[in-house]
């Protein structure tokens, strides 16, 4: 058994932040993460080349932190925090799912399949989009294949509708635009979500005929049309479109914040204090996991900065 001051749960940028921060601290620290690559939501829901921004409508954009994130793109912001973990010596354990949390005494002991570990603290950042929201009614087996949860199995050519108001939605929309026909339906009547740049290039991008938007209506039904996606809407209407894309955002990993004993809310929130403290003394939520509709990639990076403070 490994014996450390810290471990962090999720190589995401609020993991990764919170690993370095701790570092810097002079903790000895591992760095915990079930895939086999570093930032999953970049690696599996942004598409090459998608922008990624520091601004967040709604949050704070002052990065408190030490590594260095600025607006880029899904390869630069990869490239910053592999930078960060590099430069900061950060032990990065893949492949290592947490299989059970214990307390031991005033420590715990995380056990994943490759090691078991002892440690004083413990920050949760595993994020939401491992586990992508969906849709209350049922989407019909057959059309799995083009009923997406990301833009990664787009083909050429395709009449797309994409199903959500925030900014992943908006950018999937304006990015697909150039080479497929694209809807975007949002069920409220204007975006609330969108950052300022994403709200101008979907609103830029409606006026110049290229995104069709479908505004203040929802999706009550979805049936196979011989293959293709046939979308019932909630005002009478209905049309055939050849992909699907749900960009509805992710719910809280409830299975695993109770199975370290975390409390959550009837939102499925993790509870904790102004330190990112969760109700057990010594564990701690960072990221998007301490939010309800998720958070900007410095808030996570801040959070990182706020429990190692407190635990210096």
């Amino acid at each position: 058994m490994k014996k450390v001051d810290l471990i962090v749960i999720g190589a995401g940028p609020a993991g990764i932040g919170a690993a370095v921060e701790a570092k810097l601290k002079g903790k000895e620290v591992v760095l915990l993460e079930k895939a086999d690559a570093i930032c999953q939501t970049f690696v599996k829901f942004y598409k090459d080349g998608k922008r990624v921004d520091k601004e967040y409508k709604g949050h704070d954009s002052t990065n408190r932190g030490h590594i260095p994130f600025e607006d880029g793109t899904k390869e630069s912001s990869l490239a910053t925090f592999e930078e960060a973990l590099k430069a900061n010596n950060i032990e990065l354990e893949l492949n290592s799912e947490v299989e059970s949390v214990k307390k031991s005494g005033e420590n715990f002991i995380i056990t994943t399949p490759k090691q078991s570990y002892e440690c004083k603290n413990i920050i949760v950042a595993i994020g939401r989009m491992g586990k992508p929201n969906k849709p209350d009614y049922k989407i019909p087996a057959t059309l799995n294949k083009v009923v997406n949860f990301n833009a990664n199995s787009v083909q050429e050519g395709e009449k797309i509708i994409i199903i959500g108001g925030g900014n992943s939605a908006a950018e999937y929309a304006v990015d697909l635009a150039s080479k497929h026909k694209v809807t975007l339906c949002y069920r409220r009547d204007k975006f609330t979500r969108l950052n300022d740049i994403n709200l101008n290039d979907v609103e830029t991008a409606a006026k110049e005929g290229k995104i069709t938007l479908k505004l203040g209506v929802d999706i009550s039904e979805v049936q196979d049309e011989n293959g293709k996606v046939k979308m019932l809407f909630n005002d009478g209407s209905s049309e055939v479109y050849d992909r699907a894309i749900y960009a509805i955002g992710g719910s809280t990993p409830v299975d695993f914040l109770q199975k370290c004993g975390i409390e959550v809310d009837d939102k499925g929130v993790p509870v904790f204090d102004a330190h990112k403290q969760s109700n057990v003394k010594g564990i701690f939520v960072a990221g998007d996991i301490a939010t309800k509709n998720g958070a900007s990639i410095v808030v996570g990076l801040n959070d990182g900065v706020i429990i190692n403070d407190y635990l210096a």
